[in-house]
């Protein structure tokens, strides 16, 4: 390597530990706008499984679906605002920001199951007698994908702490 090649790298380095926690959060936008936006698009609109408030009228109904989707089309942008700025400072973590990916949307799956579906009652993932299976799935892949957030975040504290090359493509 030559000091021209090292310099780049430090460089890079120093620009992704210092943007660390942007990269987290435009992942975290953007992955619990992706699953919000997935869920009204499929669950609420094809499907017509449920709306985002079923505690009243199909007009009520509609509105609230129509306000969940503004707010996941805002998350979404807003993720992505925030990628293209750390694209244009040489400073995206690739690696730290699909972290943030799964983990935003994770948690905003596993929020939704618990909190919205069986706490607040606002709605059901289906309403079917067997609702449990639905429930188990809903909550299970976003365990796993807050889970598989959590270990690429870590992975990249830990090439934050140790000092290791933190490359493009990670």
């Amino acid at each position: 390597m030559n000091n021209q090649t090292l310099s780049n790298n430090n460089s890079k380095y120093t620009l992704r530990t210092v943007y660390s926690s942007r990269n987290l959060w435009s992942g975290i936008l953007f992955g619990l706008g992706l699953v919000a936006f997935f869920d009204e698009t499929v669950f609420h609109q094809l499907l017509r499984w449920h709306h985002f408030y079923d505690k009243s009228t199909t007009d009520i109904g509609l509105i609230s679906d129509g306000l969940f989707h503004a707010f996941s089309w805002f998350a979404t942008i807003g993720g992505l605002f925030m990628l293209a700025d750390l694209r244009r400072r040489n400073a995206l973590w690739l690696k730290r920001w699909w972290g943030g990916v799964l983990l935003g949307a994770g948690v905003f799956q596993l929020y939704d199951g618990i909190v919205q579906h069986k706490l607040m009652r606002l709605h059901q993932i289906r309403y079917v007698e067997n609702v449990i299976i639905y429930d188990l799935v809903w909550n299970i892949i976003a365990i796993v994908m807050v889970v598989a957030g959590v270990i690429l975040l870590y992975q990249t504290r830990h090439d934050q702490q140790t000092g290791g090359t933190i490359s493009h493509e990670q």
